[in-house]
């Protein structure tokens, strides 16, 4: 079978590799549609600090089940999956935090991806498809990673929340916020990004970062409070420490964006507030059943999110287009 390696940052190769044999507790999977993720761009910009090169990229999965020794499960289902193997007896698995198993190993991160013809997962990492299209199972563990950042927030209803950044992670993220009753705010620098929050998402306010006092802009959205709770989706260090500042006395300030970088911030400023600063990474099962409930209730539309539809033969030669602007990448898909 055919994979695409990400060899060295900024560099591409497919290659050829062995189809997965089956292994008792594992199923095989003919992949159908892989989502690009902004952890796969940073892999290729070589600014994601847990990977290593070289990689099969891809965790955003939808697959037909091939070969399965799984109860409830059968050839032909086509799923999604969870990419996130754990050990099962670290400190955090034995809480049920199975998203930050010390041993934790990301599909396309740490070991290799789904970018490729079939690939082999055990079958406790298996989820229901649940009668799903391939676009929406796709789309199951990117909106998954933005459900766990508002479930650890503890959103209310009728709080302002900030989420800074409207890519794929930080849209997510504002649906979730919305669902669970929230007053969403969404803060970018790209005009386009926050029209089409406020267009295709309804997200009620939007602010530019480099064109508006985004102080005095919060100040009159939350009539002089400041957001209760501020979630970061950037990665990006300069906007990480920022908001800090936007942040509302007792409010809570939770990282699902992630960077190499050192968090500096004023500790009186802090103090003084008495924020809670916490971190959100992955993803557990009840984040990804909460997405599927979701989506089968038709409270997130798919078609929202998919802007680009790139064959498995073309990736290679196209990715790099997908870091531009001007490419008005939302999400793309790559079939396989």
């Amino acid at each position: 079978m055919k994979s695409l390696v990400c060899v060295e940052p900024g560099r591409f190769a497919y290659r050829d590799a062995a189809t997965p044999e089956k292994l008792a507790g594992h199923t095989v999977l003919k992949i159908k549609q892989v989502g690009i993720c902004v952890t796969d761009i940073h892999a290729f910009e070589g600014t994601q600090p847990f990977f290593e090169y070289p990689r099969v990229l891809g965790h955003e999965i939808a697959a037909e089940i091939v070969d399965t020794d799984a109860a409830g499960f059968a050839e032909g289902d086509v799923i999604t999956i969870i990419p996130y193997l754990n050990c099962g007896h670290c400190i955090a698995c034995r809480r049920g935090a199975t998203n930050c198993c010390e041993n934790i190993a990301v599909c396309g991160v740490h070991v290799d991806g789904g970018i490729a013809a079939y690939f082999r997962v055990p079958n406790a990492n298996l989820v229901h498809g649940q009668g799903l299209s391939v676009d929406q199972l796709a789309l199951v563990e990117p909106l998954a990673i933005g459900a766990h950042g508002v479930r650890r927030a503890r959103v209310e209803p009728g709080e302002f929340v900030l989420v800074v950044g409207a890519g794929p992670i930080g849209l997510g993220t504002m649906e979730f916020a919305r669902i669970a009753g929230a007053n969403v705010i969404a803060l970018d620098v790209n005009t386009d990004r926050l029209a089409f929050c406020k267009d295709r998402l309804a997200i009620p306010y939007t602010v530019n970062g480099t064109e508006e006092d985004v102080t005095a802009m919060l100040r009159e959205i939350t009539h002089g409070d400041m957001p209760t709770v501020v979630i970061d989706c950037t990665g990006n260090l300069q906007a990480i420490n920022q908001s800090f500042n936007y942040l509302a006395h007792s409010g809570r300030y939770v990282l699902i964006g992630l960077q190499k970088g050192t968090i500096q911030v004023s500790h009186p400023a802090f103090h003084k507030r008495e924020g809670t600063l916490m971190s959100s990474r992955n993803a557990t099962k009840a984040d990804f059943d909460h997405v599927i409930t979701n989506l089968k209730k038709g409270l997130i539309d798919p078609t929202h999110y998919i802007t680009h539809r790139i064959p498995f033969e073309q990736l290679g030669a196209k990715f790099d287009t997908l870091l531009r602007p001007e490419s008005g990448v939302i999400k793309a898909m790559v079939i396989c």
